[in-house]
């Protein structure tokens, strides 16, 4: 089955990862299934938690180009985008490309850069495309954005607007370790860094052909029904504002395709629906303000939300 070529690729893929990563499987799905969607990552997590690290080793588990960008309030668009510059010898303008046209970008504290510089990564994001000085320019596929921030600290920081969350396929969150995975975590990078070894396992043309095929992956009526039924229910719900847009129902199928591949299937089942729901719906809704100063979190009403919809039950194969 043309398929099951995804989940030999994602095996390879996340294995070579745990060589590095301890204890995170089900976050390594999650990327890998962004990545073969054609969607960008937001992972937010406390400091120190391997963030950065798990960005560094699934791009180096994928031969394609990567570049790294640490984000600073001083930073500007033409930082990431790149300049038109007067070469003298050619005695014309010349286009120098900046950082952003790679296959893999890690944008590192991405809330910590200004607006102005946040909302040069829109273009590039959504259309796969940057315009500089009028001449736009297309960028090479695949090109996935993989972005950190740090949801504790508010000094020097510029929080996302809704408009470039709804850039993210995915917003993601790592988590503490466990006592046994900080012992092997400890064992592990006693002597070296794992990274420093860490070689590519996976080629850009494995990549992009594991995307087509995704795009045949099942899904059934009763199923598209069951993700628009809970899109509608996030536009009606009296506890959220805004609601699912049209991009974000978009996304929820990409990933839900996406991801029972990686797990073997050729067909989407609603328990698929039900565990990505949350990683793709919950930075893209907005709750009213009294929720929000009560510290109820999205994810929350989404999962109280699965509870009611009524679960499709059939064979889906």
């Amino acid at each position: 089955m043309e398929f099951e070529h995804v989940k030999i690729m994602k095996d390879k893929i996340r294995n070579n990862v745990e060589k590095v990563i301890i204890g995170k499987s089900d976050i390594i799905d999650l990327l890998l299934t962004s990545m073969i969607s054609g969607g960008h990552v937001l992972l937010e997590d406390v400091p120190g938690t391997g963030k950065t690290v798990l960005a560094k080793t699934i791009a180096r588990s994928v031969g394609v180009d990567f570049k790294r960008i640490q984000f600073t309030p001083d930073l500007l668009p033409s930082d990431l985008t790149g300049i038109n510059y007067f070469n003298q010898k050619q005695g014309e303008f010349v286009f120098r490309q900046g950082p952003i046209f790679t296959n893999i970008l890690l944008g590192d504290e991405i809330n910590r850069a200004t607006p102005r510089t946040q909302s040069s990564l829109l273009e590039c994001m959504e259309e796969k495309q940057i315009t500089v000085d009028g001449t736009t320019y297309k960028l090479t596929e695949p090109f996935f954005v993989i972005a950190t921030e740090n949801p504790v600290e508010n000094q020097g920081t510029f929080p996302l607007p809704e408009a470039q969350l709804d850039r993210f396929l995915m917003k993601v969150s790592m988590g503490y370790p466990s006592m046994q995975e900080g012992k092997e975590i400890f064992k592990r990078f006693m002597l070296d860094n794992p990274l420093d070894k860490l070689e590519a396992v996976c080629t850009m043309e494995e990549l992009l052909l594991a995307r087509a095929e995704c795009q045949k992956i099942h899904v059934n009526d009763d199923v598209q029904e069951y993700m628009l039924n809970i899109i509608e229910e996030t536009r009606k719900h009296d506890s959220i504002s805004l609601g699912v847009s049209p991009r974000g129902s978009l996304a929820l199928l990409k990933s839900c395709q996406v991801y029972a591949a990686i797990m073997g299937r050729n067909y989407v089942t609603p328990e698929d629906v039900k565990y990505i729901v949350p990683h793709v719906l919950g930075h893209r809704i907005i709750l009213r303000d009294n929720l929000r100063i009560r510290g109820v979190k999205s994810v929350d009403i989404l999962k109280e939300m699965l509870d009611k919809v009524v679960v499709p039950t059939e064979n889906w194969n």
